[in-house]
């Protein structure tokens, strides 16, 4: 769970920081811009106060909520979050090439105009969104295993770390690119974010058995003699997977919906690529 937690707020903390470097570095290096940096920064601020309202918007929310609403509310969050992680990704992977130009091209239309409050639009947008993510993956991965979260203090330092890890990572991207290049980096948490987004539909699904939506079943197999999922290494591995030991039909049936889907919607966009 924690681990979860770190990774998620490492990998959008760097994207978000991607963001804000190219940003930041075009107005820096434009004599024009530079009267406009100060929109720049306080579009990044409004964009944390924006995750951060949303944050707390949730879980007053969810607070207000008891009983089966609280766990249909946590059901939703935790679907709804595997299918942004799966829209973020196969998202960047449309637009990681063009991501620069497009921000480039954005901020140079605004400072022709002298338009800086829509440099203030820009920041805002690109860290409010990576921001709001980043709120609704944490809640689904929290109502996916609230007791296994260790307490507040745990999750907090899950936090810090996992954003101190992505300041550490974008230097190393930064200064090392011949060893640690942007495009690994992304193929990388790509694969790992899929996998998560695995896991938050399993959850979700076995929710929605619980709640009596879908029905229970038994175990088509036993792989506990090979990696139980309630031991150490075999419950950090179903936690970034969707691994199941002791797996029932609608288990098995999401693991093969959605890697089909996937697969299928990784082949069209391939196809689309080279068209």
């Amino acid at each position: 769970m924690l681990l979860q937690i770190l990774f998620i707020v490492w990998r959008e903390s760097v994207e978000a920081l991607l963001v804000i470097g190219i940003l930041a570095a075009w107005m820096a290096a434009n004599d024009t811009a530079r009267s406009g940096r100060k929109y720049l920064w306080g579009g990044v601020l409004a964009g944390i106060a924006a995750a951060f309202a949303l944050a707390a918007a949730l879980m007053v929310f969810a607070n207000e909520l008891s009983g089966e609403a609280q766990d249909w509310f946590q059901t939703a969050l935790m679907l709804v979050a595997g299918v942004l992680i799966v829209q973020m990704v196969f998202w960047m992977h449309a637009h990681g090439r063009t991501l620069k130009h497009e921000l480039q091209n954005g901020l140079a239309d605004a400072a022709r105009r002298r338009h800086w409050w829509g440099v203030f639009a820009l920041a805002l947008i690109a860290v409010a969104r990576e921001g709001s993510e980043t709120v609704v993956f944490l809640y689904g991965i929290l109502s996916a295993g609230a007791d296994a979260a260790g307490g507040l203090m745990a999750v907090t330092g899950a936090i810090v770390a996992g954003f101190a890890l992505a300041l550490a990572t974008y230097g190393a991207l930064q200064l090392g690119r011949r060893w640690l290049s942007w495009r690994l980096f992304f193929r990388v948490t790509e694969v790992l974010l899929l996998l998560l987004a695995c896991q938050m539909f399993t959850s979700g699904a076995e929710k929605l058995i619980g709640l009596g939506v879908l029905p229970f079943t038994d175990p088509l197999w036993d792989t506990s003699w090979l990696l139980n999922d309630m031991s150490r290494w075999g419950g950090l591995v179903a936690g970034l997977t969707g691994y199941r030991a002791l797996p029932g039909v609608v288990t098995l049936a999401v693991w093969l919906l959605y890697w089909a889907t996937v697969f299928g919607v990784g082949s069209w966009q391939a196809r689309e690529r080279v068209a």
